[in-house]
């Protein structure tokens, strides 16, 4: 079955008994993996319980199909249904998806999550066709939509927002879900015991004076110019910038980079792409963004992706001081985007 993007939420609230598996695809991985373990918490809540979760990748299932229903027929030692997450999927999966929703195997759910699948993609059509799976649409919020996830977290933390301070949150956000909810919540703990978050506390956390130069860093890794990259964490550095803001910023980029090429390989134009995205790219920006999205294939894209959430976490789980960790990283792309 076909599960829109704008009923994704509703679905995860009531999916349907006989659900064996879920695909969960689109350009914003940060509400593909939102939704992916929001699907699976119905079934058991806690995702680190081993006994009742399996975690598979394509490398995996691509070496051994036969993982896929042997861990879907296992009965957890403790009692209760179990989930099998496969991550990283891609069309090279859709025959094993198709024999075994031809013939499941026990009753554990099967959630999915792969990146952006056009309608011609084989593992969205064998996800679209069997009655008893879904395919879950995951795009990015429209303005209407990230109004109510910003309103919606805020009053979980015992906060309302004035209508100036959502509309500027909004015109900032919603490049990536993922993102997007880290920023509320870095505003929602700087507006704590306030009861209500004005246009000042925005700006203060979402718009601080260090973006441009986190855009300026973001355009020379993804153009591969190595000095002005040098130049660009420099400047953040002496003043004090955030490495942690810096890779956040860097995901959003590289994934709005990601979004409106794929856009322009379906045939829309470039521009026409850019617009449609926010918060809107700078005039100043656009000729470097338009040559990111020709130098880069997609590919390289998720690469670029997947390392940063790699350093993101190695900046919490290491004793690498976070700059040094963070700047690796950003000559890194560089490096990828200069090997054409």
């Amino acid at each position: 079955m076909i599960v829109k993007s704008s009923e994704a939420d509703r679905f995860i609230g009531r999916a349907p008994k006989d659900l064996v598996a879920a695909l969960f695809f689109g350009p914003d991985q940060g509400m593909v993996r939102e939704r992916a373990e929001a699907l699976a918490k119905t079934i058991v809540p806690d995702l680190t319980d081993a006994f009742r979760v399996a975690e598979l990748s394509e490398q995996v299932l691509n070496a051994d199909g036969a993982r896929l229903a042997d861990e879907a027929a296992a009965i957890s030692m403790l009692g209760g249904r179990r989930v099998v997450r496969v991550r990283g999927a891609g069309n090279g999966l859709a025959k094993l998806f198709e024999d075994f929703l031809e013939d499941p195997k026990g009753d554990a759910l099967v959630v999915v999550e792969a990146g952006d699948l056009n309608k011609a993609s084989a593992l969205r059509k064998v996800f679209e066709e069997y009655d008893n799976a879904a395919a879950v649409q995951c795009y990015a919020d429209s303005a209407r939509d990230l109004s109510d996830v910003v309103r919606s977290a805020l009053k979980a933390e015992g906060l309302t927002i004035e209508a100036e301070a959502l509309d500027d949150a909004v015109s900032r956000l919603g490049a990536d879900r993922g993102v997007t909810r880290r920023e509320i919540e870095k505003l929602a703990l700087y507006a704590h015991g306030k009861g209500r978050v004005e246009l000042a506390d925005v700006r203060a956390i979402i718009g601080d004076e260090s973006e441009a130069r986190t855009e300026e860093a973001c355009d020379a890794a993804g153009e591969g110019d190595l000095k002005r990259l040098d130049l660009a964490l420099g400047r953040l550095w002496a003043d004090d910038a955030s490495p942690a803001m810096l890779i956040r910023n860097g995901l959003s980029h590289f994934q709005r980079v990601l979004q409106v090429k794929l856009a322009h390989e379906k045939g829309e134009p470039v521009d026409s792409a850019m617009r449609r995205g926010w918060p809107q790219i700078h005039f100043s920006r656009t000729a470097s963004f338009k040559a990111q999205v020709q130098r880069w294939s997609e590919d390289k894209l998720l690469d670029a992706c997947d390392l940063l959430l790699e350093t993101e976490e190695q900046t919490r789980t290491t004793g690498i001081p976070p700059q040094a960790v963070t700047g690796r990283c950003f000559f890194t792309i560089a490096a990828m985007a200069r090997a054409r």
